[in-house]
């Protein structure tokens, strides 16, 4: 039994935190979190330890695994391994025992899949991706490091989702299409064609809304 480390204490961290209590390979020490005020806190009776960096340093047998970012800030994940900057084995890849993925699918370090989630045959996933429930991804997908695809998501074959984009909650992408680094595709959207970088994309079919960055 290993001991744990969740950096993130909110929704997606406590999903994790749930998953993590039916796993007899984990042990999990607690939430880290900046907010010092925080600090002694019980979330769903596992307690808030406090600063990242320094929990870390203290206990260094101990793997991690940052379970931050929603579709206000989808880029806090990635931020915040590169401020940590521990090597790849400090990371746990972690599987829901009722997800299933394919003998020749693969996972990176951080890398979370919640229950029910399937990767059916070559499917190809980064490091610290947030995949939760019920997504389905389908043979020679590729999902660059820091995604996250939301509840309920289905990509068909050979889509490619690029770095630190967000494919929202039961969002559909047809065969052969790219989902463009850090773009948004917005829950429920049905993706028949490219997302270019950075854009956000809603409605079915999906078209474009406007571009991370202009004014709402």
């Amino acid at each position: 039994m290993r001991e744990l480390l969740i950096v993130g204490g909110g929704g997606f961290g406590r999903e994790t935190a749930q998953m993590v209590a039916g796993l007899p390979e984990w042990r999990l020490a607690g939430f880290l979190e900046d907010d010092s005020t925080r600090v002694g806190e019980l979330v769903d009776g596992v307690p808030v330890l406090g600063d990242p960096a320094e929990n870390i340093a203290r206990r260094p047998g101990a793997a991690v695994v940052v379970c931050t970012g929603n579709t206000r800030d989808y880029g806090s994940r990635e931020r915040i391994v590169n401020r940590l900057g521990l090597p790849a084995d400090r990371y746990a890849t972690l599987v829901h025992p009722t997800a299933w993925v394919s003998r020749n699918s693969t996972l990176g370090p951080g890398t979370v899949l919640l229950a029910g989630v399937v990767l059916t045959a070559s499917v190809t996933v980064g490091a610290h991706v947030s995949v939760m429930p019920h997504v389905t991804l389908t043979h020679d997908d590729v999902v660059h490091d820091y995604t996250t695809i939301a509840s309920g998501a289905r990509l068909s074959g050979n889509v490619r989702v690029g770095p630190g984009a967000y494919v929202g909650a039961g969002a559909l992408v047809r065969e052969g299409r790219t989902v463009g680094a850090g773009a948004l595709v917005g829950m429920g959207a049905v993706v028949l064609h490219d997302v270019p970088p950075r854009e956000v994309w809603i409605g079915s079919p999906a078209h474009r809304l406007r571009t991370q960055g202009d004014p709402s």
